[in-house]
């Protein structure tokens, strides 16, 4: 039964209790006072109301295989999306992000249902997990950034509903997916005989955001595509729209694909990719099923020495300055600062730096040098342990410097038969799960409204 016949049904019942209610009474029967069901709550009669108004009208936009997608569910992700690019999504993209933010969350409700469906259950504990490492990674708590995701339009419901989603896909994809698929023995041997073979070519880091299209929507895709790059070129942020709008397994990690080589992708992306230098994007290529944008993080030389692969012990010495303070006031302590830096003597001196200035010590192990900031990355492949970088920051976000502690390079060697294949796997386990994606929405019945 579809939702408007349900609607209506009990719209009839309803009307059918009025008329029972209005048909004459027995003239023999005694008068009686009227019943009044609320007498037993004492409710007062001049009640004073609390609270905000309800709205008159609270609509649907869509219902999916009876599950309701709202107006507030779209406009409270979008706020989560412009928070993820920092900030305000252009009005000429407002249209057909809408669009694009409606889609997902009804594939993010198929995937939802299909989990359930499996009797694959996501618990609130299990979103709770999430919810506090986000908030961990932005150094806030679960309540003070559920605070702050309602005062920039969004809530923290929304971003419950879209970890659910993930996990549940994540764990559907393993129950249903990963284990119809297979990779041989053979292909993982010929992957790594091809990567001895191809030492000292290029090997690339690759994100990409995945639109599927059909033959009878290529054109709205199309222009999907040229407005999220638009927005990129903007300085809208890759993986927040991969995680948005990617329509691939990877959306969940931003769209990231990992160290690729060019025979590893489809023919389409490989040509591009050779085209890129790191942190450029590609424009939208037309691949089987749909269309793809690509982003070149990296690149690297396979089986070859790279001083950026060099793993870093770190301690950060930071500095913050009072709330409303001028470049100009505050530039006279960066000076000191970053004298003090320049003579800090050692690692064993962050602590003294820090405490001269009433800074703070980070101390952190494990730091690959290729995944620090570009301009960071420049600076410190020549530095030696025991030596600091030069002050960076903002006066807003505070003056830090990192010092060397520790400095172990990396002697590059292949892939192991485990890595590649994983790699093999996933790839596989990628195209399947946008088949099965596929045949959910193909069977998904939708009302629009």
């Amino acid at each position: 039964m579809s939702w408007t016949v349900k609607l209506a049904a009990s719209a009839a019942v309803a009307l059918a209790s009025v008329a029972l209610a209005q048909e004459a009474p027995d003239d023999t029967a005694p008068v009686a006072t009227p019943f009044n069901s609320t007498t037993g709550l004492r409710l007062p009669s001049n009640p004073e109301l609390f609270g905000t108004t309800l709205p008159t009208e609270v609509r649907a936009t869509a219902i999916v295989n009876g599950t309701v997608i709202t107006q507030t569910d779209i406009d409270q992700r979008l706020a989560l999306l412009a928070i993820a690019n920092g900030g305000k999504i252009p009005a000429d993209q407002m249209q057909t992000l809408r669009q694009q933010v409606l889609r997902n969350l009804i594939d993010e409700t198929l995937q939802i249902q299909a989990a359930k469906g499996e009797d694959i259950k996501v618990s609130a504990a299990d979103i709770d997990k999430t919810v506090a490492r986000v908030a961990g990674n932005v150094k806030q708590t679960p309540e003070q950034m559920a605070d702050y995701l309602k005062g920039n339009g969004s809530s923290i419901r929304s971003i419950r509903r879209q970890i659910e989603g993930e996990i549940a896909w994540q764990r559907l994809q393993r129950a249903k997916v990963e284990n119809g698929v297979s990779v041989g023995d053979d292909e993982v041997k010929a992957v790594i005989d091809k990567m001895n073979a191809s030492k000292g070519t290029e090997e690339y880091r690759v994100g990409e955001i995945y639109l599927a299209a059909t033959p009878g929507n290529e054109a709205q895709v199309a222009e999907n595509a040229a407005k999220i790059l638009a927005a990129l070129k903007q300085g809208g942020s890759f993986v927040g729209y991969a995680r948005q709008y990617s329509e691939a397994s990877t959306s969940a990690v931003g769209g990231d694909l990992g160290w690729v080589r060019p025979e590893q992708l489809p023919a389409p992306i490989a040509a591009a990719v050779r085209t890129l230098k790191p942190g450029s994007v590609s424009d939208p290529i037309p691949v089987p099923g749909g269309v793809s944008i690509i982003a070149l993080q990296d690149t690297r030389k396979i089986l070859t020495a790279d001083a950026r692969n060099a793993v870093l012990s770190l301690k950060q010495v930071s500095m913050s300055f009072p709330k409303g303070i001028t470049r100009e006031q505050a530039e006279p302590t960066v000076q000191k600062f970053a004298a003090a830096v320049a003579n800090i003597g050692g690692c064993g001196g962050a602590d003294k730096l820090a405490a001269d200035f009433k800074g703070e010590v980070v101390q952190s192990d494990g730091v690959k040098l290729r995944d620090l900031p570009a301009a960071l990355q420049e600076m410190m492949l020549p530095m030696q342990v025991g030596q600091a970088t030069r002050p960076f920051g903002s006066i807003d976000e505070g003056v830090r410097t990192l010092v060397i502690c520790g400095r172990d390079e990396v002697d590059p060697t292949a892939p192991t038969f485990d890595q590649v294949y994983s790699q093999l796997n996933e790839a596989r386990v990628n195209l399947r799960a946008r088949r099965y994606l596929r045949d959910l929405r193909r069977d998904a019945v939708i009302d629009f409204r």
